[in-house]
């Protein structure tokens, strides 16, 4: 469930979602082996440091586009694995055999693209990924044994899936550079490729307020790839023509209003939607992980408003605010639990460090 609503954090040199399989993995393992607060955190770090080198060592991107294999899968089942095995507390040589149950449970075609109700996309990057990760060190913990260098010798990991990578990027920096700094936090509920472009829409308005009324084209230019994703697809939050529709009419985007299936079919949306112009721009890809969006808007009074955004807000070039993260979390967690609830577990994440048992977290993160 972690990643089935487009509102998890992503990757971009990995290519990754690594919060949807790292996050439930440490959960549950760190539930079972009754963990700390602080031992939780290091647990997570660690997933998020594991996961995104395997595939930023196979090529993120280039690697996923030119091989059919899904670096949204392979990234985060390394990372899941690593942070339940820190819950688990295994050591050196166990960790071996873990990443080697791992690499034996990698999988994930590209064919997730293909997906049009965003249910196995939502099983390819979270939950089969954190299943499998937590399996493995799982699986090690109760004494199972295995091939300690999965990563090199005959048929290893990086035969298999890329020979021409250098395996010593998994290790660079690592102690150095935190992965999990580098990861974006999404301020809009939709899909990554569509961040950028409500962004520019939303700086637009600030700098020259309209209404849907005033506009008469909105143009959008986005990377090749990215744009194939995001193109008129049967799902609203990952429709750039629908989501920049319904910004242009209400003049933000929420959680509720991103994943309203009826809108799709409403004639107010439509009008604004016949509006909306994408185009793939091959200049734009080259500059890939960067997702960057042009947007050009017509008004109906002749004049032209353009906005290119480089840095969407969440990356860590352009980092949200704590209280716009919290704006956040409350908008999607309050209509399931409660404010009362949603408000306590906030402020217990904010202080996972005084927490002595992870286990605390479980009834607030359960309805009453």
């Amino acid at each position: 469930l972690a990643h089935a609503d487009e509102t998890d954090d992503s990757h971009s040199p990995s290519q990754s979602h690594p919060g949807c399989a790292v996050v439930p993995a440490a959960l549950a393992a760190g539930e079972q082996f009754g963990i700390s607060g602080t031992h939780f955190l290091r647990a997570a770090a660690l997933g998020y440091d594991i996961g995104p080198r395997f595939t930023m060592t196979l090529g993120g991107q280039r690697f996923e586009a030119e091989s059919h294999w899904s670096t949204h899968s392979i990234s985060p089942v390394f990372g899941a694995a690593a942070a339940a095995s820190c819950a688990a507390s295994l050591n050196a040589q166990q960790m071996r055999w873990m990443l080697g149950y791992t690499a034996h449970q990698s999988s994930g075609l590209g064919a997730w693209t293909r997906d049009t109700e965003h249910v196995q996309k939502a099983f390819h990057f979270g939950g089969m990924t954190a299943r499998s990760g937590v399996t493995s060190a799982l699986l090690v913990q109760a004494g199972w044994t295995g091939v300690d260098d999965i990563l090199s010798g005959k048929d290893n990991f990086f035969a298999a899936y890329n020979p021409h990578a250098d395996p010593a990027g998994l290790i660079d920096k690592l102690g150095e550079r935190y992965e999990v700094t580098r990861t974006n936090i999404k301020k809009w509920p939709v899909g990554s490729p569509i961040q950028a472009a409500l962004d520019a829409l939303a700086n637009l308005r600030k700098q020259h307020p309209f209404d849907s009324a005033d506009v008469r084209q909105v143009s959008v230019r986005l990377a090749t790839d990215e744009a194939a994703i995001v193109n008129n697809r049967e799902i609203p939050d990952i429709c750039l023509q629908h989501m920049v529709a319904v910004a242009l009419l209400e003049k933000t985007v929420t959680f509720a209003s991103a994943h309203d299936q009826e809108r799709l079919k409403d004639p107010a949306v439509l009008r604004e939607r016949a509006k909306v112009r994408l185009t793939p721009d091959p200049e734009l890809e080259r500059l890939m992980p960067l997702r960057v969006a042009l947007v050009d808007m017509t008004l109906t009074d002749g004049s032209h408003l353009t906005e290119r955004v480089d840095n969407v807000r969440g990356t860590p070039e352009n980092p949200m605010r704590r209280d716009e993260v919290i704006a956040k979390a409350t908008d999607l967690i309050t209509p399931v639990l409660g404010a009362t609830k949603c408000s306590d577990l906030i402020d217990r994440i904010f202080h996972l460090e005084s927490v002595s048992v992870i286990r605390e977290l479980r009834p607030l993160l359960q309805r009453d």
